[in-house]
């Protein structure tokens, strides 16, 4: 059974990819409905360890794991369908590969796209993938989480935190993270196709087996520049202006018998006959709970009718944005490595078709 829903999950995602999205399907590339040029592709032949450089990041602690070619479990064919697994438990995994060319998006629609399957049920570990600029060249050998990357990319799953990265790395070289996090992730043990668009109008598609789970604007959705807008750090409140939404009703009144004592003396309560006044000293009833008490009497509340609402300065256009200035968001003009930076808790989730 196992075996027939990985055929059929295959088949849905390759046959959904039929027309313009197939073009880019298992790449990165410059997408047209034309001719899409394709700046990397890897499919994991059998001789793949020579495209790819291992990092020397965790070697010396021991803690560094290493990717073996597989098919896993499930498979139409052996040798087709072989990508590379995690392996052993509890390791950091990290390589790079050179594109033929660096490349630089700018005019065009940049499509990054691959396939993950977590065949090991995974309870905590990375599925992402990053690119990396040409400016990190020479922090390639010892790749880690410390080298700057240009955009990364896929699912992220740690008991219940369970989301998809798109991660873009502004001009400043700081990692803007999505401000919503995207929850759209796929948890089982089959293969999941993970796309992301990026347009030249500095919008974005994110695609979960070629399915939109994510679409919008950078500007919108990433905090790459200061909000257009702020409020007037000169408005001062009015002083008319009341907040209160309730406030205590006039009509209600307490009523003259509500102050009595929480305790009293118990009138049933009779002097012991043993009770000797010159030893015990004078002999006084024990207190009770008086039946009476009503408690702390509170004035009833009722609808403010100047009640105004929370008050908010007025927004004022932002001196902090400068117009224009997101207009180039998406572009990325040195481009050059793919690269893998995890660390698992459970291995077995093999990567294939980028």
């Amino acid at each position: 059974r196992g075996l027939e829903r990985e055929r059929e999950r295959e088949r849905m995602v390759w046959t959904k990819g039929l027309g313009c999205a197939a073009l880019a399907l298992a790449t990165l590339s410059i997408l047209s409905c034309v001719e899409a040029k394709v700046y990397f592709e890897e499919t994991f032949p059998a001789d793949w360890e020579k495209n790819w450089v291992k990092s020397t990041w965790k070697t010396a602690e021991g803690a560094d794991g290493k990717f073996v070619r597989s098919a896993g479990k499930y498979f139409s064919d052996p040798e087709k369908d072989a990508g590379i697994q995690t392996t052993p438990d509890a390791r950091f995994y990290a390589m790079t590969a050179e594109m033929k060319e660096t490349f630089d998006n700018t005019g065009k629609d940049l499509v990054f796209q691959f396939s993950v399957k977590h065949e090991q049920k995974i309870d905590c570990g990375g599925g992402y993938v990053k690119l990396v600029p040409a400016s990190s060249a020479d922090k390639i050998a010892d790749f880690s989480g410390e080298t700057p990357y240009s955009i990364m990319f896929g699912p992220d799953i740690c008991g219940g935190t369970k989301h998809t990265h798109v991660i873009f790395t502004d001009k400043d070289g700081v990692n803007q993270l999505r401000t919503n996090k995207l929850t759209r992730v796929a948890t089982d043990e089959l293969t999941h196709v993970y796309t992301l668009i990026v347009h030249p109008d500095n919008t974005y598609e994110v695609l979960l087996d070629l399915e939109e789970v994510a679409k919008g604007e950078l500007e919108e959705d990433w905090a790459f520049l200061p909000p257009k807008e702020i409020h007037d750090p000169e408005a001062t409140k009015p002083e008319d202006w009341d907040e209160r939404e309730k406030i205590p009703d006039p009509e209600d009144v307490k009523p003259e018998d509500w102050d009595v004592p929480e305790m009293i003396p118990d009138d049933k309560a009779e002097l012991p006959e043993d009770w000797d006044e010159e030893e015990d000293g004078e002999w006084e009833r024990p207190m009770m709970k008086n039946p009476e008490y009503k408690g702390e009497w509170t004035q009833k509340l009722m609808d403010n009718p100047e009640y105004k609402g929370k008050w908010e300065a007025p927004m004022i256009k932002n001196p902090d944005y400068v117009d224009g200035s997101g207009d180039e968001l998406y572009r990325y003009t040195d481009l050059k490595y793919i690269g893998f930076e995890l660390w698992q808790g459970k291995r077995g989730t093999i990567f294939d078709n980028i």
